[in-house]
């Protein structure tokens, strides 16, 4: 059930983080830490505010968060979320070879970086994201780290506005 960013200013503590823990994959330290920017004007403020903490967390809070993330096409149970913009992405409906094809590319990413693949699926076809995973293990640990937020950003904002009505 959405609900306003009036009620979302007028949440406890942990109605807030109840409500708003599972946008960044589980990681409610997130929104725990957002609550005590309370009262935010817009969704945009609420989402930068919540984009900010994780920025500036420590590097083993960055990488814990990343490691949340579970990988793409995988077989296992995921989160709600993660699972709903999996099916969007026909994520759960790999044929036998596309799925080994996807497991493979998870392997070597997660040798080859230290966590999974993460990519904002939303609106990406299975060929878009086979070809974004080849293109980015070719980054640099940095550059992968930084590209890896930015998907975290783009997830999280779709999921915040899921939610919430402005």
């Amino acid at each position: 059930m959405k609900k306003t960013l009036e009620q979302i200013n007028g949440c406890s503590r942990e109605q807030f983080v109840d409500f708003l823990g599972a946008i960044f994959e589980h990681s409610p330290w997130v929104a725990a830490a957002a609550f005590s920017s309370l009262p935010f004007p817009s969704v945009d403020v609420l989402h930068k505010t919540m984009i900010n903490i994780v920025r500036e967390s420590r590097v083993e809070a960055i990488v814990d968060l990343f490691r949340a993330h579970p990988d793409l096409g995988t077989r296992l149970a995921v989160a709600e979320f993660s699972s709903q913009e999996q099916q969007s992405a026909g994520l759960d409906q790999l044929s036998a070879e596309e799925y080994e094809k996807f497991h493979a590319l998870n392997q070597t990413y997660v040798r080859t970086f230290g966590f999974p693949f993460i990519l904002a699926v939303r609106g990406r076809t299975k060929e878009d994201i086979v070809a974004a995973m080849n293109t980015r293990l070719w980054h640099t640990a940095s550059e992968e780290a930084e590209q890896a937020l930015l998907e975290i950003e783009k997830i999280s904002g779709f999921r915040l506005r899921e939610l919430l009505i402005e």
